[in-house]
Formats: structure tokens, sequence, C-alpha cells
């Protein structure tokens, strides 16, 4: 049984393929061994920089605990752990003073986001788990020895494990138990219909706090600001609130926001006039089309997907980060989440009713992990970044998914565009957090709002490296997820080429989707089905630049 580390490096010998990680941890290298047990570790250190280096110990070191991630009430957990004596000042070591006092069952009372391995040497038993939603990602594999294999990245096992998987969110692997169990049991994870009514000021609260909390940090930080509706209230929240946390005397009171795009694109506009309005220090970065394509194959070995719109995504998201480091800033804030728990993704607009919404929404919010919350951890995370993501805070999208999915719905005739119940919250016209019509600026995705010729661009690469014969005998070549267009083929043998392994091409999930949707929702219009892109600009009749309807 070998038991390696949740967080940034997983290998055996741990030092072994630190190589293959140390990307995400560029600022130590920790490796603990004990019998045929070993935790590794590479460390982007971002609070206490000087004495938090992994694994972390409990007081007689019998307790060992790899973790990435960071825990926001940790402040809170050591008050409860008054008895313990601390080593550091990590947020993550609260994790090993809490198994040393409640056994496996003090997951729910971790406030964050995190993977994390923790072995108990006094009887050899260990356990892992991962953070409610998978914001930090985690990957099981076993040996055909009997080892079993923990890893921040899928690459740091494809050639030691016969078979890996993408380690469930919000679940618990005990090896006293031999298997996975759910720790994270809300209320929507059964998709009941909530019937709560809606109170735009318990919300705005409720992502207020989580935004600050989000503030926790010793090294320099910023918002990824795309000017679109997330990523702005994102910066509004931490620009009102910077100068009054220890992060703001630390670091200063003015916010640095971050945003990429082709020149001329929505985004960039829209960003500017945003920091502009919120007064931060602003950073603009280009990328061309050619530099996007040539980035494609980094992308892909990074990202561990050959998903279309997650590529489309984190390609200018890692060029901006490479940028971003470049200033010397370690953590980013980013509105990811948003449109998964208020429907605000442009199919919503045909929901047949309030209950196949809240459904849908559920749907997506489960699989987050395969998507954005991937993309915007490894495409960060490439380059020694940290991504936070204030929207999906654990108690947030419990008050979020608690609202009656009926003040959700997009009702033109009352008004109300998508996301409408998270533009309400904060209209305030006493104290404005944003300008009118950057608080009810259309949904834009980001592969969308970098420019639309990005993808235009995209595609036109693909069909010329891809062939006609080839994209019609792609089932036999590609069984498995078969590729339905030339883009997802051509993805589709960078992703196989540094993968091949049947287990790695099962991480990622299949399917027709339109603008994003799961299979399911493409139902909800017929003329989906002959449009089937994951752009929002195939959401037909919605999208103000939508695709024109193509011919059958």
């Amino acid at each position: 049984m070998h038991p390696v580390d949740a967080a940034y490096l997983v290998s055996f010998p741990g030092d072994i393929f630190s190589f293959l990680l140390r990307h995400r941890g560029p600022d130590w290298s920790g490796l603990h061994s004990h019998e045929d047990c070993y935790l590794a570790h590479q460390r982007l250190a971002i609070v206490d920089p000087t004495s938090g280096d992994q694994p972390l110990y409990n007081e007689d070191k019998t307790i060992v605990v790899a973790v990435n991630g960071e825990i926001y009430n940790h402040k809170e957990l050591r008050e409860k752990l008054k008895s313990h004596q601390f080593r550091t000042e990590s947020d993550c070591e609260v994790i090993a003073h809490l198994y040393e006092e409640y056994g496996e069952n003090f997951i729910d009372m971790l406030d964050g986001m995190f993977s994390f391995v923790l072995l108990d040497t006094r009887d050899k038993s260990f356990i892992a788990a991962r953070d409610a939603i998978g914001i930090t990602p985690l990957y099981m594999g076993w040996g055909l020895d009997g080892s079993i294999w923990f890893s921040s990245e899928m690459k740091a096992l494809s050639d030691d494990c016969e078979r890996f998987v993408s380690f469930l969110p919000g679940h618990i692997y005990s090896s006293k138990n031999g298997g996975l169990r759910r720790w994270y049991n809300p209320p929507w994870f059964s998709e009941t219909i909530p019937s709560t009514p809606y109170d735009p000021l318990v919300l705005r609260k409720a992502f207020e706090k989580a935004v600050v909390k989000r503030l926790m940090t010793d090294v320099p930080f910023g918002v990824l600001l795309s000017g679109g509706l997330d990523s702005s209230l994102v910066a509004a929240v931490a620009n009102r609130y910077l100068a009054d946390t220890e992060a703001g005397r630390q670091w200063g009171s003015q916010l640095h926001t971050f945003c990429v795009g082709l020149k001329g694109s929505p985004d960039l506009k829209a960003a500017r006039e945003v920091a502009d309005y919120l007064g931060t220090r602003h950073h603009e970065f280009h990328f061309t089309v050619q530099e996007g394509i040539d980035a494609l194959e980094e992308v892909i070995y990074h990202v561990e997907t050959y998903d279309v719109t997650s590529i489309r995504a984190s390609t200018p998201m890692f060029l901006m980060s490479r940028k971003i480091k470049s200033l010397g800033v370690k953590m980013v804030l980013s509105g990811e989440g948003s449109d998964e728990i208020f429907g605000g993704y442009l199919y919503f607009h045909k929901a047949p009713n309030k209950e196949e919404f809240h459904q849908e929404t559920c749907r997506k919010i489960k699989a987050l992990h395969l998507y954005d919350c991937l993309r915007a951890n490894k495409s960060t995370s490439a380059w020694g970044v940290e991504a936070r993501v204030p929207f999906l805070d654990k108690e947030f999208i419990n008050i979020a998914m608690n609202i009656d999915p009926e003040w959700k719905m997009i009702r033109p005739d009352l008004g109300r565009i998508e996301k409408w119940v998270v533009r309400n919250a904060f209209d305030d016209d006493q104290n404005p957090y944003l300008p009118k019509h950057i608080l009810y600026r259309q949904k834009e995705q980001f592969s969308d709002g970098v420019g639309y010729s990005w993808i235009d661009g995209l595609k036109d690469h693909a069909n010329s490296q891809v062939s006609d014969s080839m994209l019609a005998n792609a089932s036999f070549v590609y069984p498995h997820n078969t590729p339905t267009t030339k883009e997802g083929y051509y993805y589709r043998t960078i992703f196989e080429r540094y993968f091949p392994k049947a287990a790695a091409r099962e991480t990622v999930q299949g399917g027709p989707s339109v603008a994003c949707s799961t299979a399911k929702a493409v139902e909800w219009d017929a003329s989906w089905s002959k449009n089937l892109d994951p752009s929002g600009r195939a959401a037909l009749g919605v999208h103000e630049a939508a695709y024109e309807v193509k011919e059958t």
C-alpha cells in the first residue's frame, strides 16, 4: 500500500517524478516516507511562506498530511484545538490535529478548497479527501502490485498505475473502510425543488463574505477581470473591503486586476471600463490567434482534457497566467461557478419550467470538477498561480441553491435576464457596486469574450489539420467519446499523444452540448440538435451574435 500526496506531487518513491508536477509548486519540495508509504509535495507558498512547508505533522509526527488548497476557517478551527501544539502558521496544519481529535469525521468542518492525503503511522492507515465541489484536482490510481496512488494531476499516475480515475468531489477514501463515501450532503444534491423566497440582501451578504474570506494571503494577489458580471462582482466586492483586511494592510489597498483578449475583443473593453470605475491597477494582456494555436499542445498537456470548450477557454487563461506570474503575483480570485448556480448560460433561456431549470443547475454544479474548476485550477497552476473562486463557497452555494428556482427563471416579460437574482442583489443606487450596463451585460462565455475570431481561428486551424476522411473514420480510431467535429478530433489527437491509456480518456465526459449545456438540456430546443457547439453563440435566438442556423 503506497498512499501518496494528494497535493502537488505524487510519485513512488516521491522524488523520482517530482519534475512532473514542479510547475504546481516551485517554492518547496517535501517528502515523507514510512515503511512502504510515501507522501511527496511540491509547494506553492501562499499562507505562511516561511514555515508552512509540507508535509505537515501533528505534535509527535505520527500523523502526516500533504495538502493542496486553502482552509479559510483555520483560525476558528484552531480555537477548538487549544490543547494541541501547532508547529506552523499554515492554514492546512489544522487537518492533522482535527484528525487526531475527531478521527475521520472532520471533513465537513473545513471551509475551503482542498485535496489531501493523511497518513496515520500508528496503524499505517490513511485517508484521502476532496473539497465539496472539486475546486482543487485529485486523481486516484491503482498499481498492479496492489499499490494505491493519489495525485493532483493524472500525468503523475499514468506511467505507474494500471487504472486511475478522477477522485469524486465531496468524498473521502478510507483505507480502513476500503472505499469512497460522500461526506458532502447538502439539500440541493438530491435535486429536490426548493421553495425559499428570494432575499437579495441575504444573497449579497453571503457573497461578500465569500469574497472577503478569500483575501487570506501572505503574497501579492489580484482578480481576473473579464468585464462580465461574475468577475466584475468579485472585483467590486474585493475592492470595497480590501482596505480593512490584513492583505490590504500588507500589500496596499489598490486592487490589481488582469484581463486577456485579442485586440478589440468585448472583454478587454468591458474590463477596462470596470477597472476605471473601481480604480484598480489594471493589467491588460493581448494575444493573437496564432499565439493561442501555438500554445495548444502545452495547454492540453497541463489541463489534461480533450473537451472542446475547456481547451478554448483554458488557452487564453494559460497565456494570461504566465504574464501574471511574471509580475510576481501568486494568487488570483476568479468568477467561476456563478453560471452553474444561477443558470447563467444562455441556453437556460429555453428552460421549460422551474423544475427542469433547477435540476439542470444541480447537474452543472456536480460536473464542475470536470470542466470549469479543472480549467481554472490547471491553467493557472501550470505557471505556479493559485485561483480562488468565491461563487463556489460552500455556504454561499447552500443559500443560492435553496432559493425557489422560479426567481432564477429568465422572464423577459418581467425584465429578468439570465442571473437576474444576482444582478438585482447588487443593484444598489445609493452605493453602487458597478455601472448599470455592466451589471446587466449579457452573458459572454470566456472563450467568446476574449474575441469571437479566437474560436473561428481554432476551427479554421483544425480544418487544415484534419481531413474529411479522418473525421469520417473517427468512430473506428476513437470509439470512446468519438469526436464529431474536426476541432474535437484535433484536440483528441494531441491528448492521446500525451495520455494514451484508456483510463485517461475515460476521465473526460462526452455527450452532445450546446452553449455549455448538459446532454439533457439539448432537448429543450429542437433547433439546437442541428447546431451542437459549446460556444455561447450556439444559443440560437438568444445570443446577440448567434451563429447562422445550419441548413440540413
